[in-house]
Formats: structure tokens, C-alpha cells, sequence
């Protein structure tokens, strides 16, 4: 590193102002702080100094998708194969899934990289690391089977008009990954939705339907067991299968103090509170799945995790993420119940809580500052 250090020291006098290639100062300093923690610190005022900064954040964020990314790999072999009726072991499953969700790894990264990149330069400024976790999540949220030309689509949609028309990273209302998510599915939903895109080269015979596609067409008989739906042995988006996968990434979030634990437990806790008043109600047969049953079901548990936690979209007082985070539990069980046409209504209900985020801290705030306006009203009388 030593040595790489020294190297990067040697040449960055080309892109600073006036050197050779000062055009490209953006796209060097952002490999660069990349690389090595900026030895720049802050010239006044009292602050907090340490080595974790915002590029070391997403990186953590990144180590947290791993076991939910490469269990996803090896499902992918796993029910493409088993599709077929072959038995395989470990390292041919994932392999196979390797093989499929590495080039939409790549797609993802080199499209929108290439556009942060891009907006940095003409803009002259640093590059925004959001994307590092961005591009991690859009290919986990995708089926194995989607075409590489949609993702590149989807991937330039969502960094242009959900991210750089607001300013970049960190200015930005809604989840980037979730409205790649949005527009694919409303512009491509063929893609998006049924039983052929969830299983890489299926058997044509054999079903690929998720728990979530039984239960949209009624068909409760064939539901996956709990146990199948937890570990994640069943079709589904690439990274949303494993609930046990998934919790393994919230344990690093939370150990490491990047995630809020109370928009987790909220959201959790609004899913399962929906499900019990349905099955109070039991109007129909979706209404009486076990409410724990939804925890586990579709990207429930992956928009808990990794997407209704972003802080940057997501609400900013402690009270404000109890109610930002139960609503959208709520939401996503209600859509789903009520809503056939759109299943998986996670990703709706983080996206329309994104919005009302601001507004939900905006109301907490005011009623702090009232509260303390009477408690000092109270005070002065007395």
C-alpha cells in the first residue's frame, strides 16, 4: 500500500489546477480518497475526527449485501437446475448463478459510475460515493434472467432524474435502487413479473412462481413452507430470497452503528401488526396467511434491511423513524393484500414514505417545540 501511496503521491501534481490532465481532477481524487482516508481535516470549530468517512460507510454497507448476494448466486443455480431435475452440488450452483449475476454487477457499475463520473466533471466536483451501495442493490432487487440492456436503461434512469437532477447524492427524495426498481416494473413489466423471470433458463414445464405470485393468484396449496421462504430456498429476486441472509447483513449495520435499528424494528413491527389485523378479519385466504408469514415473503425483509433504513430519504428524529418505518410495514402488507396487481408492495411503500419523510419529521419537531413552549409556560406561572 506503501508503495501504491507513493504512486498516487507522484502523480497527482498532473491533475491538480494547471497540471496536464486538471480536467480529470474529479475521477482521480475519487479513486484516490477511495483508496486511502483523506488526510484533510476540518480548519475550525469543535468536531468529531475519525477515520470512518462516508466512502468507508458504503463500503460497509457493501460487506452487509455480500451474504444475501452470493446465497442469491448460488439459489440462482439452485432452481435453475433444480427446474431441470438434476441434482448438483455446492460450487455448480454457484457457478451458474455466478455466471448470471456477475454481468449485471458489471452493467450496473460501468453505466452508473460512468454517468456519476460524468456529472462530477462537468460540474467540478468530488465524486459522490452514494452510488458504491447503489449499484450493489439494484442487481440484488432484479430477477436472474433480466436483460443486461434493461438493467443499463433502468440504471441510467434512476442516477439521472432520482439522483443528479436533485443535486447528487445526498440531495436526492427517494431510493435510487428502489426507483430503478419503479421503473422497470411499470416500463418493462413482462420482465419484471410472472413466472418465467424468476428462474435463470427454467424448464419450461416447471413453475418459477414466488410465494408471492401463488398468493396473487390465489393458490395458497403450493405456498412455500416458512422454513423454505426464511432460508431462502425459493425463486425470487437475487439478494430478497434469504430472510437469514438478509438479517445476517442488519447484524453488521446495526454492530457497526450504520443502520437505525428503530426504522428495522419498525418496519418489522408494522408488517406483523398489518397481518394479525388481517387475520382478525380474515375476509379472504390472503387475509389469513400467519402475519409472521409476510416478514419473510418477497422483498419484505431486504426493503427493512437496506432500503427503508437509507438515511438520506428516510426520516431523521428518533420518533419520526419509529413512525416513518411502522407506516411502511403497514403500507407494504396493505398493498399487498388489497392490491394484486402490484404484489410486491414493499417497494411502493418505501418509495411513498420516502416522500413523506421530511413531512413526518417536520410534524415531530413542531410538537417538540410545543411541548417545550408549555413547559416553559408552566414554569414562568409557577
Amino acid at each position: 500500500m506503501k508503495a501504491l501511496r507513493k504512486y498516487l503521491d507522484k502523480i497527482k501534481p498532473n491533475f491538480e489546477k494547471g497540471g496536464k490532465y486538471h480536467w480529470l481532477w474529479s475521477t482521480f481524487e475519487g479513486l484516490e480518497t477511495f483508496l486511502f482516508v483523506p488526510n484533510t481535516v476540518t480548519k475550525s470549530g469543535a468536531h468529531i475526527r475519525d477515520a470512518v468517512d462516508m466512502k468507508r460507510i458504503m463500503s460497509t454497507v457493501i460487506i452487509a449485501t455480500l451474504p444475501a448476494l452470493f446465497f442469491g448466486m448460488w439459489n440462482v443455480g439452485y432452481q435453475h437446475y433444480l427446474s431441470l431435475g438434476e441434482t448438483t452440488g455446492f460450487w455448480q450452483n454457484f457457478i451458474f448463478g455466478l455466471q448470471k449475476i456477475l454481468p449485471v454487477i458489471i452493467v450496473s457499475y460501468v453505466v452508473g459510475l460512468g454517468i456519476e463520473f460524468y456529472f462530477a466533471q462537468i460540474r467540478g466536483h468530488e465524486i459522490n460515493e452514494g452510488y458504491l451501495v447503489t449499484g450493489m442493490l439494484i442487481p440484488l432487487i432484479l430477477p436472474p434472467d433480466i436483460p443486461l440492456w434493461i438493467v443499463a436503461v433502468a440504471v441510467a434512469f434512476s442516477v439521472i432524474f432520482g439522483k443528479e437532477v436533485f443535486g447528487g447524492t445526498g440531495m436526492n427524495v427517494v431510493n435510487p435502487a428502489l426507483l430503478a426498481r419503479a421503473f422497470l416494473f411499470f416500463a418493462y413489466p413482462g420482465d419484471m413479473s410472472g413466472d418465467k423471470v424468476w428462474i435463470a433458463d427454467k424448464a419450461d414445464s416447471y413453475s418459477g412462481a414466488t410465494p408471492l405470485g401463488h398468493a396473487l393468484v390465489g393458490d395458497f396449496s403450493h405456498l412455500a413452507s416458512f422454513k423454505d421462504m426464511f432460508m431462502g430456498y425459493i425463486p425470487g429476486s437475487v439478494g430478497e430470497t434469504s430472510t437469514l441472509m438478509i438479517l445476517i447483513g442488519a447484524a453488521i449495520l446495526l454492530i457497526t452503528g450504520v443502520a437505525s435499528w428503530r426504522i428495522m424494528l419498525s418496519v418489522f413491527a408494522g408488517g406483523y401488526l398489518m397481518g394479525l389485523l388481517f387475520n382478525l378479519w380474515g375476509a379472504n385466504e390472503y387475509m389469513q396467511i400467519p402475519a409472521y408469514y409476510h416478514l419473510v415473503m418477497g422483498g419484505f425483509a431486504f426493503g427493512a434491511v437496506f432500503m427503508a433504513t437509507d438515511p438520506v430519504t428516510s426520516a431523521q428524529t428518533n420518533k419520526g423513524k419509529y413512525i416513518y418505518g411502522l407506516l411502511i410495514g403497514m403500507m407494504a402488507v396493505l398493498i399487498r393484500v388489497f392490491n394484486p396487481a402490484y404484489p410486491e408492495g414493499m417497494m411502493l411503500a418505501i418509495l411513498l414514505f420516502n416522500v413523506f419523510a421530511p413531512l413526518i419529521d417536520h410534524y415531530v419537531i413542531e410538537a417538540n417545540i410545543k411541548k417545550r413552549l408549555k413547559r416553559v409556560k408552566a414554569i414562568v406561572n409557577s
